[in-house]
């Protein structure tokens, strides 16, 4: 059922436990509208239990880390899943074990799961959702500093330092609200976005090895000897997906990282095209201009970067609108 803020804090107010998920692999947004969720929460309400959960976080582990949860902590809680499109790729499958379940999100919303859900795809980012509900809770969740920081991280992150068309005259007022707390945002930034030296590496191999089609599609390939000759963990290797998209005439791309099992783990990006509806093909989904898939082989992947390349060449050939 759809729910507005009012809805979801009554549910929040009713719980003496709760317990907050988010995706796999998860990013700053993820990481960022979880924490910040669950410390405002824990503000508001010092006498809750608030918990967050999920896989290991990787290089995010100055944002927050995901703590122990035991099985009957469940039992009577409400649970809370934030910037996750779909079931299966929720961090921690016991999220449909609580009373009541609760989704807050800005990715289409493919998969209505939820007793309650609040999906507002125009949104920059999930960080900036819970912002919004700390806003209209008028009190009863609190923006503390340490809130604030993880909920910048996450706006900074998915909006790409404020440079992708999801950015809002909104995005820039949460923002400047956020940093009015107090927190040293030149930190945040600068912990996002430094590098290992092996990762400074791999961005390199990028450019030398990238494939372009000359009319605005690119792809680079990552196989698992590349990885394990820099050294780098499989999280580590997500610094690069950005990269193609700073060379000039490169419309849309894609990253196929090559995981353990021979599969591949596929991130779209996109300038203009749309490209989530490429990634709902195998297996994935995500924003029109920003999505994720798995490819099973290689067959699969020389297929994903033909359909690339004809999205491409169908959006340069679309007329102009005056």
């Amino acid at each position: 059922m759809e729910a507005n803020f009012a809805q979801i804090l009554e549910k929040i107010k009713a719980y003496d436990k709760i317990v907050i998920h988010r995706h796999q692999n998860p990013d700053p947004d993820a990481v960022g509208s979880q924490a910040g969720l669950a410390t405002a929460i824990q503000a508001g309400y010092p006498n809750k239990q608030v918990k967050i959960v999920g896989s290991s976080v990787g290089d995010l582990d100055w944002l927050a880390q995901p703590e122990e949860v035991a099985d009957d902590f469940y039992q009577g809680a409400l649970v809370i899943v934030v910037d996750t499109a779909n079931t299966p790729r929720i961090s921690d499958p016991r999220f449909d074990q609580g009373d009541f379940l609760i989704k807050i999100d800005h990715h289409p919303n493919r998969d209505a799961y939820g007793d309650y859900y609040h999906v507002v795809p125009e949104a920059s980012s999930s960080s900036e959702l819970v912002v919004d509900l700390i806003n209209d809770s008028e009190g009863a969740l609190v923006l503390t500093q340490e809130a604030a920081r993880v909920l910048y991280a996450g706006i900074v992150g998915d909006t790409g330092r404020f440079m992708y068309n999801s950015t809002t005259t909104h995005t820039f007022n949460v923002a400047a609200q956020l940093i009015g707390t107090g927190f040293n945002h030149s930190v945040v930034s600068e912990n996002l976005y430094e590098m290992t030296l092996a990762q400074a590496r791999l961005q390199s191999i990028v450019f030398d090895q990238i494939s372009f089609d000359g009319h605005g599609a690119a792809h680079v390939m990552i196989s698992r000897e590349l990885i394990a000759k820099l050294g780098l963990r499989d999280d580590q290797v997500n610094s690069i997906v950005s990269t193609p998209g700073r060379l000039k005439g490169v419309l849309l791309w894609s990253i196929y990282v090559e995981k353990p099992d021979g599969t591949y783990r596929v991130h779209f990006r996109s300038k203009g095209p749309i490209i989530n509806v490429i990634a709902q093909e195998h297996g994935g989904g995500g924003h029109p201009l920003a999505s994720g898939a798995n490819a099973q082989d290689q067959a699969e992947v020389q297929t994903i970067i033909a359909e690339m390349v004809a999205a491409g060449s169908a959006y340069q050939t679309q007329p102009t609108v005056n």
